[in-house]
């Protein structure tokens, strides 16, 4: 949940930087799980009373309406990740070549900076070793079997 509420509490409206692969898919899985719960409570109630239904998928409807801002959003940010840029997106619309911007969320972006702003897992890139640096590693710290540090 702490991805998705970065993307709509901290990144609304944000369509500069980049964001990372974990970012935009966590993201949308959440938007996927939580408009398919809310579409199934709707159709229970449906069932039950038409006029509430109705009323609750208009209510569906504009939360897909503000949800449709960060979306389009944190997929900028992703494309710009790949060093793409922002017009990559109108790609979507068109059929067998929005394949190809699948393929582009889907691909690690670049490593380093690069037109868009630093990379967002800089610091995981930096050291690829870094959670097996630990002080109770024995292979963290290698020393000599063969000399006497005794003395």
């Amino acid at each position: 949940m702490e991805w998705f509420l970065k993307v709509v509490r901290d990144n609304y409206a944000n369509f500069e930087g980049r964001a990372r692969r974990k970012e935009y898919w966590m993201y949308t899985l959440y938007v996927m799980l939580i408009f398919i719960a809310l579409s199934i409570v709707i159709g229970i109630i449906s069932w039950i009373s038409s006029t509430l239904g109705g009323i609750l998928s208009f209510v569906i409807w504009i939360a897909s309406l503000a949800i449709l801002v960060p979306s389009l959003a944190v997929t900028v940010r992703r494309l710009h990740d790949t060093g793409k840029p922002t017009w990559y997106i109108v790609l979507n619309f068109i059929p067998i070549v929005n394949l190809y911007i699948l393929y582009l969320l889907i691909l690690e972006g670049d490593k380093g900076p690069n037109e868009f702003g630093p990379d967002p897992k800089a610091t995981e890139n930096q050291n690829v070793f870094a959670g097996q640096q630990q002080e109770n590693n024995p292979f963290s710290n290698p020393t000599n079997p063969f000399t006497n540090d005794n003395n």
